[in-house]
C-alpha cells in the first residue's frame, strides 16, 4: 500500500502562485509514476501533470503547460506541483495519485486539496 497526503491548497488571487505537495509513504519503492489531477464542480477529474518516479519524464496538460512545474524529491518521497499565473478556471480539488506500473491507470489516491482562485 501507498499512502498519499496532499497539502498546500488554499485561496489565492488570480495571477498568483501556489505550490502543492504530495507526501508518499508505505511501499514507495513500488511507485512508477506520480500524477496530479484536478476536479472542478460538475466536471470530470482530469490529469494535470505527471512525472516518472525514477526519471525526468514529465507530462503537462495543455491547460497548464507553461504555468505549471511538477517535480519530485525522492529523498523525501514527495512530489510538488508549482502553479503560476493562476486563474479562476484553475479552481478545483487537486488530487495526487501514484501508479505502480507503466500503464495509464493510477492505483493510489490522496484525499485531495482544495484550490480556489478568486478573480
Amino acid at each position: 500500500q501507498v499512502l498519499l497526503v496532499e497539502s498546500g491548497g488554499g485561496l489565492v488571487q488570480a495571477g498568483g502562485s501556489l505550490r502543492l505537495s504530495c507526501a508518499a509513504s508505505g511501499r514507495t519503492f513500488s511507485i512508477y509514476r506520480m500524477g496530479w489531477f484536478r476536479q472542478a464542480p460538475g466536471k470530470e477529474r482530469d490529469l494535470v501533470a505527471a512525472i516518472n518516479w525514477s526519471s525526468i519524464y514529465t507530462y503537462y496538460a495543455n491547460s497548464v503547460k507553461g504555468r505549471a512545474t511538477i517535480s519530485r524529491d525522492n529523498a523525501k518521497d514527495t512530489v510538488y506541483l508549482q502553479m503560476n499565473s493562476l486563474s479562476p478556471e484553475d479552481t478545483a480539488v487537486y488530487y495526487c495519485a501514484a501508479a505502480s506500473s507503466p500503464t495509464l491507470s493510477y492505483d493510489y489516491w490522496g484525499q485531495g486539496t482544495q484550490v480556489t482562485v478568486s478573480s
